[in-house]
């Protein structure tokens, strides 16, 4: 054997041997690091804090598409006390779930969780980054780490808990509620008789509280990498801002749209009857609407949505994934920056 073949069977030797043990160290990595998961942003934030205009921008500037994880804009006609956004804006950038239940079907976590994941899937496919923008912490955290576990419905212990309810009134179970399991009872408004009497009904099939039983176990996110961001401003600007909102809702004839909703069958969906500001028209139409009832209403509208935002606030300070960004504290250019270098980079 001549020399030059002798160096080349070394050679080839040494490259089998580099791409064995070059095999053989891939399998040690763990399969989420040798396949990455695909990247979603969640944008979340309190009530009226600019999520939806910082989501536009956002979008238009990394090729994105905007997911909705508000539990109301699902419904048709729901549009003004939603803030569902303009056509101009549905024309300019891809919005999904929005508009695609009528009024008198349910739609609950569940399903979000099912319907948001097929949206991802489906932006990914286009080539576009998915964006799932919105306020309800139930429903994205249910979107991060899977939808919530529970028995199903009993129907003679459902039946008890609504008459015990009509009897008694909503909020004697929701006070129960709290003293059972005060994390839960957080989440929800004290009107919110789905909610409250699903909570009590769990707790009395399982002997476990909601807040843990739901998501026992369930410390990683699945499906996708997702870089989530709350969005937030200083709550003394905040409520100066959910003050105008609730204004311009008025003005852009929010009492009209739930007058038509109503005539739809508003109130006998459980869910979205019970709806921030939709709720509070519901009771102001039933009054004598003298202008004293006009401005409880107007009142009790901006202190339910302030309300909502601590909640909101109390939820997120306990989610990890997320990264707080003060949307008075950075030019727009900046905080879009964040996120897009951490979205690249991650």
């Amino acid at each position: 054997m001549s020399t030059t073949e002798s160096t080349v069977e070394k050679e080839s030797t040494i490259q089998r041997l580099y791409f064995g043990l070059a095999l053989e160290a891939q399998k040690q990595i763990p399969s989420y690091l040798q396949n990455p998961k695909k990247k979603v942003i969640i944008l979340s934030g309190p009530t009226a804090c600019g999520k939806s205009d910082f989501a536009m921008q956002l979008a238009k500037a990394i090729g994105g598409e905007i997911i909705s994880a508000d539990s109301m804009q699902v419904y048709k006609g729901m549009d003004i006390g939603t803030a569902k956004p303009s056509k101009e804006d549905l024309e300019a950038i891809p919005h999904h779930l929005i508009d695609f239940r009528e009024l008198d079907e349910t739609f609950n976590v569940v399903d979000f969780y099912y319907e948001a994941r097929r949206c991802c899937q489906f932006v990914l496919s286009r080539g576009h980054v998915p964006i799932v923008v919105g306020g309800s912490g139930f429903y994205i955290h249910a979107l991060i780490y899977g939808p919530p576990s529970g028995p199903p419905p009993e129907p003679e212990l459902r039946k008890a808990l609504e008459e015990e309810a009509e009897k008694k009134g909503i909020e004697v179970l929701y006070e129960r509620l709290k003293a059972q399991d005060p994390q839960y009872a957080n989440t929800v408004t004290k009107s919110d008789k789905q909610k409250i009497i699903r909570g009590l009904e769990i707790i009395a099939l399982t002997g476990k509280k909601v807040s843990r039983h739901s998501w026992k176990h369930r410390l990683q996110p699945v499906t996708y990498d997702y870089r989530c961001w709350f969005l937030h401003r200083p709550k003394e600007h905040l409520y100066g801002r959910i003050d105008k909102r609730c204004d311009k809702m008025l003005e852009a004839g929010f009492l009209e749209e739930v007058e038509r909703l109503e005539k739809l069958g508003l109130r006998e969906n459980s869910t979205a009857s019970q709806a921030i500001g939709y709720r509070q028209a519901l009771d102001y139409l039933s009054s004598p609407r003298t202008p004293t009832d006009y401005q409880h209403f107007v009142e009790s509208f901006k202190q339910a949505s302030r309300h909502y935002v601590k909640r909101q606030l109390t939820w997120f300070r306990r989610e990890p994934l997320f990264h707080w960004l003060d949307l008075d504290e950075h030019d727009p250019e900046v905080a879009l920056d964040m996120i897009y270098q951490d979205f690249e980079k991650g």
